[in-house]
């Protein structure tokens, strides 16, 4: 069990790092290339982007009718839409680590949500899920113009607003491509006998990770913020780390010694 959480801290704990910049060959292909390559990018960011898919997972989990499907991955799209073409155009920003700390919270709510947690617990009919979609889809939106924001947009305001919709463009087909990917994997969920078990242990999943990815944004907020305010420099920070994970692996063999 130690191995297994240790894997999915590490493995999440990657990705953020990871989501939260634009590596220096991505930001010279957009400087060879054309819109094609912000299509490209904003496709493999969609793919790659678990927070996003995590939430869209919990949203169709338990849609079965393909019309309401399109529905709420429209207004899904809607809002994220949105925000991404007019936060990016417009330069508005926010702090990246916060923003997605709260897209970690909407996989969590769309969990709670799928397992009944507002009528189980609490007594009381659960928020209008297509609104609650349009108003995630929105911040998701937010997080991924604080991606975007980090390449070469151009100066010419028409030049810049081909490269967001491409990038948007891209987005959109990326999520295409995932959503059938998680529609397959659903429809053969359905036909198993176990599936009613299986749902609440996916969706009690779908929660801790959302609950991990929560940890992680906060983290990585946390120390954004000493190292900013001075409290340390970044060797020193990477110190801290290095020091936490000998102590963890010297903690680890003692606890082994002491089972021999």
């Amino acid at each position: 069990m130690r191995i297994f959480f240790s894997l999915v801290a590490m493995l999440l704990f990657s990705g953020v790092l990871y989501a939260h910049g634009i590596s220096e060959a991505d930001k010279q292909a957009m400087l060879d290339g054309g819109n094609l390559k912000y299509i490209w990018l904003g496709a493999t960011h969609m793919i790659t982007g678990y927070d996003h898919l995590l939430f869209l997972f919990g949203v169709i989990f338990f849609l079965n009718n393909f019309k309401d499907v399109v529905k709420f991955v429209t207004i899904f799209t809607i809002g994220h839409s949105i925000t991404l073409i007019f936060a990016t155009f417009l330069g508005i920003q926010a702090n990246y680590y916060l923003i997605d700390a709260v897209i970690a919270i909407s996989v969590i709510y769309k969990g709670f949500d799928n397992i009944k947690g507002f009528e189980n617990y609490f007594g009381i009919k659960s928020p209008n899920l297509l609104l609650m979609v349009l108003v995630f889809g929105l911040i998701h939106g937010f997080g991924l113009s604080t991606r975007l924001q980090q390449l070469p947009l151009g100066e010419d305001s028409f030049e810049m607003l081909m490269r967001i919709i491409s990038f948007n463009v891209g987005v959109e087909l990326g999520q295409i491509a995932a959503l059938i990917a998680m529609l397959i994997v659903l429809n053969i969920l359905r036909k198993l006998d176990a599936y009613e078990r299986l749902s609440k242990v996916a969706n009690h999943f779908l929660m801790f990770l959302g609950f991990m990815l929560l940890l992680m944004q906060l983290h990585g907020y946390q120390h954004q913020s000493l190292v900013e305010e001075n409290w340390f420099d970044k060797q020193t920070h990477k110190h801290i780390h290095e020091d936490m994970d000998i102590a963890e692996k010297n903690s680890y063999r003692h606890s082994n010694s002491l089972l021999e």
